[in-house]
């Protein structure tokens, strides 16, 4: 993420989304960078029978879509709006002129890119081989060493939050929340995860 007080000196424009309202589809090829002044955002495919596949949530103060303005590739993934959302939307040349100019907000990228891989590349091995159990986990520990959070950290997905990032049917990350419970694998206070 851009600091707001740098960004605004390269005067990006700042869209208002609708809740459901789509910023970018899959296919399309990136012109803008995209970050989140309030809000939130989910990035998702959907498969050819039209089941719905999260690749990730970005909330305020966060941005999303840049691996395309980097690499010149079309989205792998759409962008919608979960919730009304303000983003600043600057156009991909100025982007890549502030970064050039702010040499530590570039390392920030790269190093957000990085995290992001390595977040792929566990959910693609989850995904193929592991039990719901073990995806649900692996998710949720992910989120917690991202946020690099001591101790007790709470969940802020939904049941079915978790489901899309996991490929799981919504019951059956329910029934598995509650075996992880059984075995102290994470902990349920008032409906709330914590890991």
């Amino acid at each position: 993420m851009i600091p707001t007080a740098i960004l605004e000196t390269y005067h990006p424009i700042l869209k208002t989304f609708s809740k459901d309202e789509i910023i970018f589809n899959e296919a399309e090829i990136p012109r803008y960078y995209y970050q989140l002044k309030s809000g939130k955002v989910k990035m998702f495919n959907l498969t050819e029978d039209g089941k719905e596949f999260t690749q990730g949530f970005f909330e305020k103060n966060t941005s999303f879509g840049e691996p395309p303005l980097f690499g010149s590739f079309a989205y792998p993934a759409s962008a919608m709006c979960i919730e009304d959302c303000e983003v600043y939307v600057l156009e991909k040349k100025v982007f890549i002129n502030l970064l050039k100019a702010h040499p530590d907000i570039h390392l920030k990228f790269t190093k957000q890119l990085c995290n992001r891989m390595l977040y792929k590349a566990k959910i693609m091995k989850e995904l193929s081989i592991h039990p719901p159990e073990h995806r649900i986990l692996t998710l949720l520990h992910h989120l917690k060493d991202s946020a690099n959070a001591e101790g007790l950290f709470e969940v802020k997905l939904t049941r079915q939050q978790i489901s899309d990032l996991t490929g799981l049917r919504v019951e059956t990350v329910i029934r598995s929340i509650k075996q992880l419970e059984k075995t102290e694998k994470l902990i349920l206070k008032q409906r709330k995860v914590y890991i």
